[in-house]
Formats: structure tokens, C-alpha cells, sequence
């Protein structure tokens, strides 16, 4: 891929965190910290967003530039399974 690609591909990636994602993960954070569980929708999403993480660290190493906010979607992201996780087993006890 050359530089030019690069550069789009990170844009549309960005784009779609910044619109997208993130919102949707916060939306997601707050359900949890309410003490709500995730439903099939939930996990889907948030399976996507691992996923596309995965896919996408290669490039997320050549450019530092936005390996800060990889690692804070990463840390939202084990915050909402930690939470989901708790909330699962305070509802099964």
C-alpha cells in the first residue's frame, strides 16, 4: 500500500471511530455503568471493533500519530467488558 492509500485508509478509519464508534461505544459504557447487561447487538459491535483493531494495527504502528487514540479505544473497550462481566455475574448470583 502506498503512502497516498495509507493516508486515506487512516482517514476513513478515523472518520468512522470519531462518527461512528465511538459514539456507540460510550453509548454502550454508559448501559454498563448503570449496571445493564450487553444484549446480541452489543457484542456484535463490540466484537467488530476488536476485530477491525486487530486488522488494522499494522498500519496504526507505522503512524504513531495515532497510536494514542488506538490505545484509548482499546482501554474503552476492556472497560466494557470488565463492567459487562461484572454486571453478568451480579445478575447471576
Amino acid at each position: 500500500m502506498n503512502e497516498t492509500s495509507e493516508e486515506a485508509v487512516l482517514e476513513t478509519l478515523v472518520d468512522r471511530l470519531v462518527n461512528i464508534r465511538l459514539p456507540r461505544a460510550r453509548d454502550i459504557k454508559e448501559k454498563v455503568d448503570r449496571g445493564e447487561v450487553l444484549n446480541d447487538l452489543d457484542i456484535q459491535f463490540l466484537e467488530e471493533i476488536f476485530s477491525s483493531a486487530n486488522k488494522v494495527k499494522p498500519l496504526i504502528e507505522k503512524h504513531p500519530e495515532y497510536q494514542t487514540i488506538a490505545a484509548k479505544v482499546i482501554h474503552l473497550y476492556s472497560e466494557i467488558m470488565e463492567k459487562a462481566l461484572e454486571n453478568e455475574k451480579q445478575i447471576k448470583a
